[in-house]
């Protein structure tokens, strides 16, 4: 599980037979292999780690699922280690485990801030609602307004100079993980019988 708080932006050294290495230092404190690590919103285990950073299998299903097949050697990446019990959850529960990719179609000055607007796939646009949480490339973000089709956030200053989102343009795709709780509710408020006390 993580926060949605980015630690740390590493690089991407090299992607080679299904392995995708990033360099990175902050987050290899206490880093281990078989940890969980979140790269751009996407949750992958660490297979190897070195004194410049770590590697990850990057499978079909990923591939399928997040834009993490776009990524060229040099390229910016969120990583975020996941959580340890008893310390703050600064953001909202994260799993990693991403629902679509989403397209950035605006970007307006917002007084000190920037308020990005995507366009999503319609599968998750009715677990978006104003005010509520959405994950965008592993970014805990606070939805400002939402359609069918869209959601909008603001970018603090702060957020925008420490992870990858402050250099996207429009026209790139982000990684967007919904609110689970969500899921659950809607998949429990469709249910016709009661479940089953163990």
């Amino acid at each position: 599980m993580f926060t949605g708080i980015v630690e740390e932006v590493g690089n991407v050294r090299e992607i080679a037979s299904g392995t995708l290495f990033v360099n990175a230092e902050t987050i290899l404190e206490a880093l281990e292999v078989k940890d969980s690590i979140c790269i751009n919103g996407a949750c992958l285990t660490v297979t190897r780690i070195d004194e410049h950073g770590f590697g990850v299998n990057v499978v079909p299903e990923t591939l399928r699922r997040t834009d993490l097949g776009e990524l060229s050697d040099g390229d910016a990446v969120n990583l975020e280690r996941s959580v340890l019990l008893g310390g703050r959850l600064g953001g909202h529960i994260v799993q990693g485990h991403v629902d679509g990719t989403a397209e950035i179609f605006s970007i307006i000055d917002d007084g000190n801030a920037k308020l990005y607007s995507f366009r999503i796939p319609k599968n998750v646009s009715s677990y978006i609602v104003e005010k509520g949480f959405i994950c965008v490339d592993g970014i805990s973000l606070t939805v400002v307004d939402c359609d069918e089709s869209s959601f909008a956030v603001t970018l603090i200053p702060y957020t925008a100079d420490h992870t990858v989102l402050g250099i996207k343009k429009i026209g790139d795709t982000v990684n967007i993980e919904v609110d689970i709780i969500a899921k659950y509710v809607e998949k429990l408020s469709k249910r016709e019988y009661p479940l089953d006390v163990c």
